[in-house]
This record gives C-alpha cells, structure tokens and sequence, in this order.
C-alpha cells in the first residue's frame, strides 16, 4: 500500500516518492520566535509531526529540518523595544516553543536552524542570484529578487503575475505582503539606524539583513540538499512565501526545489479568525492553565482533516476529553481480562480495522476515517467483551495494534493503570455483596474509606471497579 498526500503545486493527490531510496527529507517553516506560538501556529505542527510519524509508518527513514526565525521585523523591534540583544530577546521564546512541544508529545526533529547561524550562506546565495541577473541593488540599497527573471512565478499558488497589480523595482520592504501587492521581493534589507538599532551584518552589500524568505531557503538547501521531498507549513505561508522560496531557491541552483507540498488550513476559534482584539486568542499556555491537558489539546488538533478549516471551541475540548478517557476505560478493561477464551471474531475485527485504519492513512492521511476505526474497534470488543466472548490473547493482541497505531497518532492513552492494592479489591467485594443484601449503610462505608485511599468506584454494565482519583 502507497502512501498518497495532496500536493499544493499539482493540485492533486500524489505517491509520496524519495530522492533517494526510502528516505524523505523534509521541512516545516517553524516559528518566529518572537512570543509564545499559538494553537493556530500548532495546528499546524501537530499535524507536520503527524505527517513525520505516518511517513515511518510506511517503511521511510525521514530527515526533517524545522527553522527557527530569530531574524525578522518582530523579533527586531521586539529586541529594540525591551533594550536587550538579539539573542537575549528570542531565547526565551526558543526555550518555550521546545516546552510546548513536549507537552504536545510532538516528536523531536533532526535538525532545527536558526536563521542568525546561516547569514553567511545567506549572504552567498544572495552573491549567486546578483552574478546570475535574478537578483539586483535598488535604489534604497536593499537586494531584491526580481520576479520578472523568473517565468514560472505563480505556480504554487496558482496566480497570475498578468492578473496582478505588480509592484516592481524595490519599493517593498516588508518580509509580508498582501496578494494584491506582489512585488519583487527583498533579499538583502540595508540597514536603517531608525528601525533596526545595532542590529545589523556586514555583507558585500553593505550593512544590513536578510529577508524572511531567504532564510528558509537557505536553511532547507544547506542541510537537506538543493532537491526536498516534502516541504509543509500552514496555507497562509503558501504565497508569498513558499512562492518566494521557490524562485529563489531554483533561480539559485537550477534544480526542483520541492517535489510535494503541503499545505495546512486555518484554524478558526468559534468560527472566527483568532484575535487578541475579539479575546479568542489563546498560546498553548492559556489553555494548560484553564486545566486542559497537551493530551486533550494535541486530540482536538489532530481530529479533523488538515486541508479542512478547524474550528476551536472548548466545548471541543471538552468532547477530546471524553474521547480519550473512552480510550484510556477500554483499555483498562483490555488490562482486565484474563479468560483463556479463544475466538475467530476479535482476530477479524482486529484485521479488519487494522486495515481500514492504513488505507485511511494512505488516502492523504484521512483522520477522520482513522479514528472512526479506532472507535468502531472499540465498540466492537466492547460488545464482545460484554458477551464474554473476549480472550485474554486477543486483548494483547489489541493493546498491541492501539500500540501500534499510537506510534502515528502520539495521543492513546495506553499506559497501564497501576495495580490496585489486594485489600481495596477485597473492601470492594464487600461492598457489592453489601449492596446485594440492601446494606446501604456499609456499602457507603467502605466507598467513604477507598475514596480516602485515593480511588473511587464506577459502577458499569459489567460491574464495579476501582479507578484512581
């Protein structure tokens, strides 16, 4: 079974296919570190680990580089405006993003460049594309690339340099701009004491910066080689910037720099765009102290189809709460079984979704389709379970596909519960023989004295059991 996902440029599904034999080289446009990211900034790298964990679950080795933007127009007036260095202003933000990480169980990476340790090879592609007539000096000293050298302009984002108002010539100095104002874009800022401070690099050139675009392209060609696999990002880099990394990386070495891209949806907050203005925006941060856990929120993330809108609500939140405890009760009871039992009926289950959940997966990895089996299993052996038709080897051998399926989804609940001690197992005997015999008095009791042992009793259609508080 191959592995399909939709390519931007194509506008098609494709088989994901290597350089070089088995092994994807791919990148992800990683943060500004100029504050704390955002769940929408997240949706995007939850699904981009996703991505990186169903690539190995088709047999590929992967090499992924993420950049860290430590040099734009935020993090420079952030820098100035608190009267610290660079470094001093980003690094907390740098620490924080790889603690969000962790608690959004999103793998690490093989490599994660900083734009500030790559301005020297900057600064020589910047040389390459000025020798090669792709590149030119304005007249307020900057570099820019001119768009115009560079025929297939457009074709990731599918527009027309003719249909646009186009500004030429070096007149926009922004690292971001609107569609209605492509313009040849800015390779190399020259330095104005003004807006930039002391921070400043010397080049050929004279003193100044490199543009935001530069920087990936840079970034992804020095470590992954003039030719990646997989480039992703959210669909709001998709012009100008991934148009931009495009021209200048192929005007540089003449080669295809990207065989698939892929791009991920907005995140909506209750059906709107996220603000600070319309208090909807919120870092992983706030919803961590709002008691959610990066479990929950890493669930809701992942739960809809990247190329489809999300939208965030804690109702949502609250429904990812429920999912994952139904995931983390079925697999306590999983732990419970110990019947001998054998049957035919949960080895096909088991093969049954174990395939659906893989062809979902190959059909650009359809996560709706996914968890649909996840949860269709479970109700399935639930069922067979009540029946006491469950065996203790088939529910190994389910722990073992949820296993297995968690090395892409990052997310089950799978952990054994710890083993609860003999004599609260034997308090709730007492207990349910107490009920039987209508000895409310002493079956409250005993709940009183397990509850002050830390656990607490659910009654189900199985019986009682004890679970942790």
């Amino acid at each position: 079974m191959e592995l399909k996902i939709y390519n931007t440029e194509s506008r098609a599904k494709e088989v994901v296919k290597s350089v070089e034999n088995r092994k994807i080289r791919m990148y992800t446009c990683g943060p500004t570190i100029y504050n704390f990211a955002h769940i929408g900034n997240f949706r995007t790298y939850v699904f981009e680990d996703l991505l990186r964990r169903t690539i190995r679950f088709f047999g590929f080795a992967i090499e992924q580089a993420m950049n860290l933007t430590d040099i734009d127009d935020k993090t420079i007036r952030g820098a100035i405006a608190a009267k610290i260095s660079l470094k001093e202003f980003t690094e907390p933000f740098r620490i924080a993003f790889f603690e969000d990480l962790k608690h959004l169980n999103i793998e690490k990476v093989e490599h994660y460049p900083a734009a500030t340790d790559y301005i020297p090879q900057m600064i020589q592609m910047i040389q390459k594309l000025m020798d090669k007539g792709l590149a030119y000096k304005s007249s307020n000293g900057s570099i820019y690339f001119s768009i115009r050298h560079f025929p297939s302009y457009g074709r990731l984002s599918h527009l027309s340099l003719d249909e646009l108002e186009v500004n030429v010539r070096g007149n926009n100095q922004a690292d971001e701009y609107a569609k209605e104002d492509i313009a040849d874009f800015v390779l190399w800022k020259s330095w104005d004491p003004e807006r930039d401070g002391n921070i400043f690099w010397e080049s050929p050139f004279g003193k100044g910066r490199p543009g935001w675009h530069i920087e990936c392209s840079v970034m992804a060609m020095q470590i992954l080689g003039s030719t990646i696999d997989i480039h992703c990002g959210g669909v709001d880099n998709m012009f100008p910037h991934h148009e931009n990394e495009i021209a200048q990386s192929e005007g540089c070495s003449g080669c295809r720099f990207v065989r698939h891209w892929v791009h991920v949806e907005h995140l909506l907050v209750d059906h709107k765009k996220m603000s600070k203005s319309l208090g909807n925006f919120y870092t992983l941060r706030d919803l961590l102290k709002k008691g959610y856990t990066g479990s929950e929120v890493r669930y809701l993330l992942l739960s809809t189809h990247y190329r489809t809108q999300l939208n965030f609500t804690m109702q949502g939140l609250d429904a990812a709460r429920s999912s994952l405890k139904r995931i983390e009760d079925f697999v306590a009871r999983l732990h419970s079984i110990q019947d001998p039992l054998e049957t035919s009926h949960a080895a096909l289950l088991l093969e049954k979704q174990a395939l659906r959940f893989k062809e979902a997966l190959a059909d650009d990895i359809n996560i709706s389709v996914g968890l649909a089996a996840l949860f269709d299993l479970i109700r399935e052996l639930n069922s067979l379970a009540d029946e006491k038709k469950l065996g203790v080897n088939e529910a190994k051998q389910a722990l073992h596909l949820l296993d297995k399926w968690d090395e892409v989804l990052g997310v089950l609940p799978l952990a054994k519960a710890e083993e609860i001690p003999a004599d609260l197992q034997d308090l709730l005997k007492v207990r349910e023989q107490a009920r039987l015999e209508k000895n409310f008095s002493l079956s409250d009791e005993i709940r009183k004295t397990i509850y002050a042992r830390g656990y607490m009793i659910e009654d189900t259609a199985t019986g009682a059991r004890l679970k942790k508080i």
